[in-house]
């Protein structure tokens, strides 16, 4: 019986390895490995699903999560003028701007899963679901804010019955 606690120590010891040979990247050495990325680098392995259909339920839902997540450096008319950069937060670029009018839809839903610029990530704040939800409420504002009097003569047309 003066073997098993021995047999059992020696195959407790034998099936620890030595932590300081595992494979790491250590701080300012080259970089190694298949991803080839710095330490601390966060890479984005989802993608984001198809956009839902298009409907007045979706655009609402966008608005009321654009006043809560977007406003306070985008403002209510997305003209990059919210309450944080009025005390000193740089200046987003409004969604008004001929770049951001001509930007892809996906454009707005991948800026806010990965952030840009000073802007950080809010994929950990807004689904997915709701990040095309705030893009449709974007492309809204940016109609609302450049529409001419075709435009809307055309859309009371179609209301109109």
């Amino acid at each position: 019986m003066t073997r098993a606690p021995a047999i059992i120590f020696l195959c407790a010891v034998t099936a620890c390895s030595d932590m300081s040979e595992q494979q790491k990247q250590r701080s300012y050495s080259p970089l190694v490995g298949p991803a080839q990325t710095p330490p601390g680098a966060v890479t984005f392995l989802y993608s984001e699903p198809t956009p839902p259909p298009l409907t007045l339920a979706l655009i609402e839902r966008g608005q009321q999560r654009f006043r809560i997540f977007c406003t306070p450096c985008h403002s209510e008319l997305g003209n990059g003028q919210g309450m944080i950069v009025q005390r000193g937060f740089p200046e987003p670029p409004s969604y008004t701007s001929a770049r951001l009018l001509k930007a892809p839809t996906r454009h707005f839903v991948d800026v806010i899963a990965q952030g840009h610029g000073a802007m950080y990530s809010y994929a950990a704040r807004v689904p997915p679901a709701d990040r095309w939800a705030i893009t449709a409420y974007i492309r809204a504002l940016q109609k609302s804010q450049n529409a001419s009097a075709e435009d809307l003569a055309a859309a009371q047309a179609e209301v109109a019955p």
